[in-house]
């Protein structure tokens, strides 16, 4: 098997194995998928903030970052306080009678459960996911960076199967979501849905605040 083919397997297989996991942003684009709101642009938004953030890795400036642990100290007291605020919001919905369905148009949508989630509240609570999350600069930026060394030339190679494999996870989640649509179709399925969001949120936002 030709090495850039291994390379480029490599960085698909660790992408995939850093964003297939329970967390605010992966909560956050399932919603919007199960109701079908936005899903497009909220797919966009974080496949190509991956693919920045891993370009930035990959050419070496995760380096610069580590000399800036007060920058992710920020970060993190502001993401957590966020994802607090979002999970909140989030059980809120959870508890509130009524017109939880998907096809609703008074069901819960945005970061506020307002009706109809605009596309600009959409767009903006993504946006806050991904780039106030440390985390994210941990994996794509220093981890992934720091593992696309070991490839030498075919470091680019290995980015650019962990940006595939962040196009291919995104896309299968914000689109395959509609699959769990008749399931959700019930007000006691969005409940549920509803208040684990919350329970990841307000957990992760604690212990994201915490270890700042």
């Amino acid at each position: 098997m030709p090495y850039v083919l291994v390379a480029a397997l490599a960085g698909l297989g660790t992408g995939l194995s850093l964003i297939v996991v329970i967390g605010a942003q992966n909560a956050f684009v399932l919603r919007q998928g199960i109701r079908r709101e936005h899903v497009a642009a909220v797919v966009a938004i974080c496949a190509a903030s991956d693919a920045v953030l891993i370009t930035v890795g990959v050419s070496g400036v995760g380096r610069v970052v580590k000399q800036w642990p007060s920058a992710l100290t920020v970060s993190a007291l502001v993401g957590g306080a966020f994802l607090v605020c979002y999970g909140l919001l989030a059980a809120r919905r959870a508890l509130r009678p009524g017109a939880l369905t998907a096809d609703s148009p008074d069901g819960p949508a945005g970061p506020g459960g307002s009706a109809g989630g605009s596309l600009r509240a959409a767009v903006l609570t993504c946006l806050a996911m991904t780039w106030l999350n440390p985390g994210v600069y941990l994996d794509t930026v220093l981890l992934l960076g720091s593992v696309s060394t070991g490839y030498g030339g075919a470091r680019w190679t290995f980015g650019l199967g962990a940006a595939t494999g962040s196009v291919l996870w995104f896309t299968a989640l914000g689109y395959g979501a509609r699959l769990l649509r008749g399931p959700f179709g019930r007000p006691g399925s969005w409940r549920i849905l509803d208040a684990v969001i919350a329970c990841t949120m307000i957990t992760l936002g604690v212990v994201m605040a915490a270890r700042a």
